[in-house]
């Protein structure tokens, strides 16, 4: 059986599957149940510096995007830190950490920036025995506007300074979490390797209006008549966060740099290309608080099933695999061609190909052969886009089928080439020119 103990800078667990910091692991009860149902590790929800606690609001905290059938596809959410004590906190993160010692407790923290803060907080954290923190740069509400999550994530400066401020003065693992809304997350990504950090983690939430009440016209969620942008997460955000992940995986100045994969997890199938492009391990939030804690042991069996099917024996053999294959556009083989073809078995003779073709791209799907309703792809016509597949409700009915070098491409009336060619050489390229003179 495939083994999925992961050791993630220093930090080990029975698998790769933590809770990421968020209401789910608010308390030591929520914790425990965590934990009996099969997660491998906590992040547990950010910590403020001692003093009155952060005051949430009384109300509606979630905005929520929805698939047809109901099925969730964001949440989002303008809940801020932990509201409890302090010292409540870190008495229940010591308790939970003596009666699960094989299990990961990361703590997550959000102080003023601050040097005497973050020095002030830090022992504390550390004598409760925790095994990491997470330095909380994220958060795009509510604490953004007290300078503190998102208003530090989004000045690489600011990042490399505190990251250098808690490396100085603590022996656990620190581990960046990164704000998604920035431009270029190498930038950050860089600043926290620069300040020493052992990991990163992203992304934190994306900032956003979910939707807005077209009867009192005020944004979702309404307090008191009002609205106010919050943090996108849940499946949808899945792209943008994997692509940053890759981004800061295959960046010379980043790479090798631990990654612990965040946003839209839900299925061993998310974690699994997560960890191919370059992360350590995941961190889930939306997937638990809609299906419960019990989600995780789906995951885990379905994580080991696939690894003993293709022959992986620990995570190693698969983090960072698909990381060589992410590649710039300018550098996409121009030679490679590809056809759509239709299974006509499977053809159940719905028309969304040809409308999807016909209306919006280029017109290379029959309608009618011969007096009869029939879809067929026209090689003349099919530049290779596969709308198509994406669009047909029936799986596999059209694939995409390459064509062999030597063959030829009815659309261009030339073979396809042997040779692999880009755009960094192409003729149409007015830098190529410029450099072949």
């Amino acid at each position: 059986m495939a083994d999925i103990r992961n050791n993630f800078v220093g930090i080990k667990s029975p698998n790769p599957f933590w809770l990421a910091s968020a209401p789910p692991t608010d308390k030591a009860y929520n914790v425990v149940r965590a934990f009996k149902a099969g997660w491998g590790g906590v992040v547990w929800k950010t910590l403020g510096e001692e003093g009155p606690p952060v005051v949430n609001v009384n109300g509606p905290r979630y905005g929520a995007i929805w698939g047809a059938d109901r099925r969730l596809l964001g949440l989002n959410n303008i809940e801020l830190i932990t509201d409890r004590d302090l010292q409540t906190n870190l008495r229940e993160i010591k308790q939970v950490k003596m009666d699960w010692p094989d299990r990961a407790i990361v703590v997550s923290l959000m102080v003023p920036c601050v040097e005497e803060a973050w020095k002030a907080i830090l022992p504390v954290v550390e004598e409760t025995g925790a095994d990491g923190i997470e330095l909380n740069f994220g958060c795009p509400h509510g604490m953004s506007e007290r300078g503190m999550g998102a208003a530090v994530g989004q000045v690489p400066e600011y990042i490399e300074m505190v990251v250098r401020w808690c490396k100085q003065n603590t022996r656990m693992p620190v581990i960046t979490k990164l704000t998604p809304n920035i431009t270029d997350v190498r930038k950050p990504a860089r600043a926290a390797h620069a300040g020493g950090t052992d990991a990163v983690s992203l992304i934190n939430t994306i900032n956003s209006i979910t939707g807005v009440n077209l009867d009192s016209f005020a944004p979702e969620p309404t307090i008191d008549g009002k609205g106010s942008h919050g943090g996108y997460c849940g499946p949808a955000v899945k792209p943008i966060a994997m692509n940053m992940v890759a981004e800061i995986a295959r960046d010379p100045e980043t790479a090798g740099l631990p990654i612990s994969g965040i946003g839209g997890i839900t299925t061993w199938r998310d974690a699994a290309e997560f960890m191919a492009l370059g992360a350590g391990n995941v961190q889930v939030c939306t997937a638990a608080m809609t299906y419960g804690f019990k989600i995780v042991q789906e995951m885990i069996a379905g994580l080991e099933n696939w690894m003993d099917e293709k022959g992986h024996r620990s995570l190693d053999d698969i983090v960072g695999r698909a990381t060589p294959n992410v590649t710039d556009w300018q550098y996409l083989n121009l030679n490679y061609v590809a056809k759509a073809h239709i299974d006509q078995d499977a053809c159940i003779k719905c028309g969304r190909c040809h409308i999807a073709c016909e209306d919006t791209s280029h017109q290379a799907i029959t309608s009618m052969v011969d007096g009869v309703r029939h879809f067929e792809v026209i090689d003349e016509e099919c530049v290779g886009c596969n709308l198509c597949v994406n669009v047909c409700p029936v799986e596999n009915c059209i694939t995409m089928e390459p064509l062999a070098v030597g063959a030829m491409d009815k659309r261009t009336g030339k073979p396809v080439s042997p040779h692999y060619a880009n755009w960094t050489t192409h003729p149409n390229n007015p830098m190529a020119k410029v450099a072949a003179e």
